[in-house]
């Protein structure tokens, strides 16, 4: 699915990721934890593309491909889903007009016609209902007076609609309380199958009660330092980063 290879990245001239290696399967969650500063939200910019972000050494594949030289429409249109840690606000336009453009200007892409009206209001009621989303929510304007759960809500909606092959959560957790946590994590869950792969970036193991991962990598210092099953998360809960800063000096 996705594979990066001894990539180095950063900004201004400015190196913040020094040599990730990833290998991320059909069908696996992955979760990033790291402290502030290691390099987490640059790594999922560069998979999804920012453009502030250059790219001075190795590969970006995915499915085989390598995405590294393409814009970040063009990596959508690919299947590759970022959600962010603070969505935009886009006033005069609703959550289903928006879903629709998505949709139709990703089967543009692909050389489809558009989605028949009829295929793409049944859709929409689909994933709403496995989503527990209210129609009312569905003609709000996109994220304008949006809770902070409303938002992830309406992203987990967004990556209902669009199935992508690879979804990355950008601290997705941030600033949630426990109700809106679980409407992200149960969205996720719905959607995860064989086809598909999930990154979770997070500063916290809490997130990982709810999105069990296959595997958890610590970054730090650009460079991914420790990789583990799901019960490294608990042990970084426990202890901190500083045990690893001195397994990695030694």
């Amino acid at each position: 699915m996705l594979q990066i290879r001894n990539l180095h990245a950063g900004v201004e001239e400015k190196e913040i990721l020094n040599g990730i290696d990833l290998h991320v399967k059909p069908g696996e969650v992955h979760a990033i934890m790291g402290p502030n500063g290691s390099g987490k939200s640059t790594l999922a910019s560069v998979v999804a593309g920012k453009e502030e972000f250059e790219i001075s050494e190795g590969d970006i594949l995915l499915n085989g491909e390598d995405i590294s030289e393409l814009d970040p429409e063009e990596r959508a249109h690919k299947g590759v889903f970022m959600s962010f840690q603070y969505p935009v606000e886009i006033p005069g336009v609703t959550v289903t007009n928006f879903i629709k453009t998505a949709i139709n200007e990703s089967r543009k892409a692909q050389g489809l016609e558009d989605m028949p009206a009829s295929e793409m209001l049944k859709k929409i009621k689909e994933k709403a209902e496995m989503l527990d989303i209210d129609r009312k929510f569905l003609s709000r304007s996109l994220n304008e007076g949006f809770s902070g759960g409303e938002k992830k809500r309406n992203e987990i909606f967004q990556l209902a609609m669009m199935e992508p092959k690879l979804a990355i959560l950008d601290e997705t957790d941030s600033g949630l309380d426990i109700d809106a946590l679980k409407i992200v994590a149960n969205g996720v869950n719905k959607l995860r199958n064989d086809e598909n792969a999930v990154i979770v970036i997070t500063h916290y193991q809490r997130l990982l009660d709810y999105i069990v991962p296959d595997y958890v990598h610590v970054l730090m210092d650009g460079k991914i330092v420790k990789s583990g099953p799901k019960e490294l998360a608990y042990e970084l809960e426990e202890k901190g980063y500083d045990w690893i800063k001195e397994e990695v000096k030694a």
